[in-house]
Formats: structure tokens, C-alpha cells, sequence
């Protein structure tokens, strides 16, 4: 028996990966986190499957529904959103499972920051504008950041900021953010990614806020922040493909004309 923790992505069930999709497809018992995970992606589990939503559902509570079906001998979906690594609250499942002895395997899923990227049609990582994406969060009622780990650190650094669970402390992002990267700073507020009503809000860190206020989001949003979010186009392009540049794929300098 074993337990699969499956990365469901932003929403779009066309986006599970095809080895989820088989894995849910074989499993009698699938709990899967329906505040994030709309119902259609796992209606792939087989008939007479023991499908269950989790998000009223405490730690304990899932947990025993795992010990039943190690009991019976029956594998477990564990479908949870995006990209179980990130903010996928397995670890403390997973110590759990260690405890009782029972398997488990990470199958990833596609995150929200990438579903965002795509769907806005851009690339996160534009030379010599933006090289590296810190994927952090704020902590209001959640749990609480590390030393260390705070906006104020990570805008030092200039990168591309894709800030989960801030939607409703936006105010609090642009005081912090502001004088790192300006107040003209393009913000993405993704709402949403992969789901039927979707929305993209874009603005600046000085008038963000007050453009995510005016359509009502409070949660279920990704916060995006960064210059390469801007109209870019005055930029190099890569050495990747550069024929002046020569690689262990290509070791011969291509000849102009």
C-alpha cells in the first residue's frame, strides 16, 4: 500500500500531469483538498472509488482515513494543489506515514507562479532584467516565517518576488517593498490561475491595493512582483542560442553572412 501525494496544479485539470492522472485513476481512496482542487480533477478515480474533500477535514481526520486504507490494503491519492513541495503541508503527514510505517511518494505538479507566467504569456527570467524568483509568503494567521526569511531581506536582492497568502496584507507589501524597487514597480496579482474565473490584476506597488480592493479578492490570489513584470523589450537575447557562443551541443562558432 502506498500513499501518493499528487501536485493537482492551480486548477486546470488538463494540466495534471499524465502520471497523476493514471495514479488517481487506479486508486480506491483519493482525499483530495477541494478548497484548492476543484471536484473535476479527480474525477478520473475509478467507480466506486472512496473519494473524500479534505478541506473541512483536520490532520487527524486524514490521517485516519490513510490508517483504514493501509489497513484494507488500498492505495491513497493524496491530491493536493499546485506543486506539493511548496506549501503543501505534506511534511507533517509524511511524518506521520514514517511513523506508522506506511509508503508514500511525491508525484510534482505544475505550481501557480508558472501557470501564472504562462497564462500572462511571458517569460519570469529575462536577460539582464530578471535571473532568480524567490517563491515566499507573508504570515498573517498562518504560520509564522524563520528568522531571517522576510520581504525586507528578498527585496534587498532585487529578484522577482512570487508572494503567496498576501493578497489581503497588500498594503503592508508596497510599505515594505517600495523602497527597494520603487513605487512604479510592476504588480501581477494572479486570482485564481487554471480555474473557469481566473483574473489577472495588473498595477504598480503604489496602486495595487486599491485595484484588487475594487474587484473584491481576499484569498486564492498569488502575488507577484518585479520589473521583468513590466512592457520589456529593450533586452538581449540569450547567449543560449547565440551563434557567436559555442557549447558542448554546438562547439563551432557559426559564421556571420
Amino acid at each position: 500500500m502506498t500513499v501518493y501525494f499528487i501536485g493537482a496544479g492551480p486548477g486546470d485539470p488538463e494540466l495534471l500531469t499524465l502520471k497523476a492522472q493514471r495514479i488517481i485513476g487506479a486508486c480506491p481512496v483519493c482525499l483530495y483538498a477541494g478548497s484548492l482542487v476543484p471536484p473535476e480533477v479527480v474525477d478520473c478515480a475509478p467507480a466506486g472509488a472512496r473519494v473524500m474533500d479534505t478541506a473541512p477535514m483536520t490532520l487527524d481526520d486524514t490521517h485516519a482515513e490513510i490508517v483504514a486504507a493501509h489497513a484494507r490494503g488500498q492505495d491513497v491519492a493524496r491530491v493536493h494543489s499546485g506543486d506539493p513541495s511548496l506549501y503543501g503541508a505534506i511534511a507533517e503527514q509524511i511524518r506521520r506515514l514514517r511513523t506508522d510505517g506506511i509508503d508514500y511518494q511525491i508525484i510534482p505538479g505544475v505550481p501557480a507562479y508558472a501557470a501564472a507566467a504562462a497564462a500572462l504569456g511571458q517569460e519570469l527570467t529575462v536577460p539582464e532584467v530578471a535571473q532568480s524568483i524567490i517563491l515566499t509568503r507573508v504570515s498573517m494567521k498562518s504560520t509564522s516565517m524563520p528568522d531571517g526569511e522576510t520581504l525586507e531581506n528578498f527585496a534587498r536582492t532585487g529578484a522577482t518576488l512570487a508572494i503567496h497568502l498576501g493578497v489581503r496584507n497588500l498594503r503592508e507589501i508596497s510599505r515594505v517593498l517600495s523602497p527597494y524597487y520603487g513605487a512604479d514597480c510592476p504588480v501581477v496579482v494572479a486570482y485564481r490561475v487554471g480555474w473557469p474565473d481566473q483574473m489577472f490584476i495588473r498595477g504598480t506597488l503604489s496602486d495595487i491595493q486599491a485595484k484588487v480592493r475594487a474587484e473584491k479578492i481576499t484569498r486564492t490570489a498569488l502575488t507577484l512582483v518585479g520589473p521583468v513584470l513590466g512592457e520589456v523589450r529593450d533586452f538581449k537575447d540569450s547567449a543560449l542560442y547565440d551563434p557567436q557562443i559555442p557549447h558542448v551541443l554546438r562547439p563551432k562558432v557559426v559564421a556571420n553572412g
